[in-house]
């Protein structure tokens, strides 16, 4: 049975289209793998940014942390778990000031470890999270697929390179953009990104 880890991360709820399509392509998978979906509603539930004593604490060993680092380090240490255990990742979210979600940054600095999710070796750096495949889905008022705009468009490129340090770059990108540019084009990326999922999801 497949793990799947659904991370959707707009405060907008079900008013995302970011988040409508990658719990679209969750359940999709879930259905016809009799998978399990993990699913961490970022915008709803935020994971806590780091401060002085999460990093604290996620750099000691186990038996050297007191009681409020231990607290500290068992959240993150939850994270990496679900992220570790998962055979599928899916992560929503939208442009945001040609970036991520602050909420989804938060979560992959609590995921990336040293030691957990890679390692550091006389050779460089070796991701650990390995052998998973991953869906990111972002949705744009603009377009930064192609054309003038795509270099101010960071989510992505952000996004596969802190995955492939983990070890992640089996990676899959559905986009829903040029929402803005009135009501045709709005309808047109969302056709095309329904029929993306479809098409992944029949092939996952």
């Amino acid at each position: 049975m497949s793990k799947i880890l659904l991370v959707t991360s707009s405060p907008r709820g079900s008013e995302s289209l970011s988040n409508k399509f990658a719990t679209d392509l969750a359940t999709k998978i879930q259905a016809q793998s009799n998978g399990s979906i993990t699913h961490l509603d970022l915008g709803q539930n935020p994971i806590p940014h780091l401060d002085d004593v999460t990093t604290s604490a996620i750099r000691k060993a186990p038996d050297q942390r007191n009681a409020e680092e231990a607290s500290a380090a068992d959240y993150s240490d939850k994270r990496v778990a679900e992220l570790m255990e998962a055979d599928t990742v899916i992560i929503g979210t939208g442009l945001i000031n040609f970036s991520i979600y602050s909420g989804l940054k938060s979560w992959i600095d609590n995921v990336a470890r040293a030691g957990q999710t890679f390692k550091y070796t006389e050779s460089g750096p070796v991701g650990l999270a390995t052998g998973k495949k991953v869906y990111i889905v972002l949705s744009a008022a603009g377009v930064y697929s192609e054309g003038p705009a795509a270099s101010l468009e960071h989510a992505v490129p952000y996004l596969k390179t802190v995955l492939g340090f983990m070890g992640m770059t089996d990676v899959e990108v559905i986009r829903i953009e040029g929402l803005a540019f009135g009501p045709e084009a709005a309808e047109k990326a969302i056709a095309a990104a329904n029929a993306k999922v479809e098409e992944l999801a029949k092939a996952a």
